[in-house]
């Protein structure tokens, strides 16, 4: 993984903190209905996957506290287990303004989780943002220039275990184009649209079809329908 340089930095850290501040905006309009509504996240409400975003700064002595006082999560068997698991457990303990908060004080921090990098604290909160704005039929669009650094780190660490936690697509043998911003990967059938479409289906979300053309948006539809 190359080093960034101060200036792609600061580029990222202003993306999260761009996406997290339109997030609260939205977060703050909800009502305790919208809480409630299923988000992108298979199993996830609105609620659990905003309660999500208030743990994008743990360091390692946060994780063993948070696992001393919720010991349960060691019952977990998967990372996707104990991701969604520990959502629940926060959503369950702090309030819709407490969750607000933690979400807006974390504007202006570069902390991020221990075991990851600040690449993948951009990915959580550009993604699990349309988790949540997209169900509610929401405007919580993704900047082309913070979308596009987000892709490129999917795309580079497909594989990996960082790619674990999304759904496995077969993205293999089509070319992925942003059409607002200077992006393409993968050789094939062309998928095109918006860099912030892309990304969602990097990260596992096929709701991000209806927003991509091309044929191979038509051919993946055709393969993802057969895969039911």
């Amino acid at each position: 993984m190359a080093t960034m340089t101060a200036a792609q930095a600061d580029e990222l850290w202003a993306g999260a903190d761009d996406q997290r501040a339109r997030t609260v905006e939205l977060l703050e309009s909800l009502t305790p209905e919208q809480w409630d509504t299923p988000s992108l996240c298979e199993g996830w409400t609105v609620r659990h996957v905003a309660a999500h975003l208030t743990g994008q700064q743990q360091g390692w002595g946060d994780v063993v506290r948070f696992v001393a006082a919720h010991p349960r999560i060691l019952r977990s068997v998967t990372l996707n287990a104990a991701i969604h698991d520990s959502a629940v457990l926060l959503a369950g303990v702090l309030s819709t303004d407490e969750i607000i908060g933690r979400i807006r004080a974390s504007i202006g921090s570069r902390r991020h989780n221990a075991f990851v990098t600040p690449r993948e604290t951009l990915t959580d909160i550009l993604v699990h943002s349309q988790d949540i704005a997209v169900p509610l039929g929401a405007d919580l669009a993704i900047r082309p220039g913070p979308g596009a650094l987000s892709a490129t780190r999917c795309w580079d660490t497909r594989g990996s275990w960082l790619s674990s936690v999304f759904r496995r697509l077969p993205l293999d043998g089509y070319r992925l184009r942003a059409t607002d911003v200077d992006w393409t990967r993968g050789e094939g059938l062309e998928v095109a649209g918006p860099v912030g479409a892309v990304l969602l289906l990097l990260s596992g979300r096929p709701v991000a079809l209806d927003r991509l053309t091309g044929p191979g948006a038509d051919a993946l539809r055709a393969a993802l329908t057969a895969r039911g």
